[in-house]
């Protein structure tokens, strides 16, 4: 792995939703306007986060607990900040963050072609649970996601 790219995590919230908009826009195919997320930050015990290396934003994580459990919503890298750990940084101070909210297990969806993020999350404890058939619509034909989900238990605890 390369150098590190998060210098700085902060905690985001309704202003963010152009910020988060654009950087959804430059990390995935199917990016969700500003009012998509203006509506998640809305949401009742929705939280997330935004890494950046110096002024220039490099990913986030949007993430909602509902009662012991949570469910990341997005987590987004923008290309130049793949494979630098900035994904790794923002799962798990999501994972963290889901904890101290008293969530013990944290789900989330992911394309069955999406191998980096596959290998980001099992590196991260999650295993498949689920999966939910032609969830994404691609050019090339739809897309199985899987729902992946980890225990929180050991976070906090010297497990990362």
């Amino acid at each position: 792995m390369r150098g590190q790219d998060v210098t700085t995590l902060r905690a985001i919230g309704t202003a963010d939703a152009a910020l988060l908009s654009a950087l959804h826009a430059q990390s995935m195919d199917d990016a969700w306007s500003i009012e998509s997320f203006a509506g998640l930050l809305a949401m009742e015990n929705s939280f997330g986060l935004c890494a950046a290396s110096g002024d220039i934003p490099t990913g986030f994580v949007l993430a909602r607990t509902v009662q012991d459990e949570a469910e990341v919503i997005a987590l987004a890298v923008t290309a130049p900040s793949r494979r630098r750990g900035v994904g790794r940084t923002l799962l798990e101070a999501a994972m963290r963050a889901a904890k101290a909210r008293g969530a013990q297990r944290l789900f989330l969806e992911v394309s069955e072609a999406n191998a980096p993020a596959i290998a980001l999350y099992r590196a991260a404890g999650f295993v498949a649970v689920g999966r939910r058939k032609a969830y994404y619509a691609r050019p090339a034909g739809a897309e199985d996601a899987l729902i992946m989900a980890a225990p929180l238990d050991g976070i906090g605890r010297g497990r990362q």
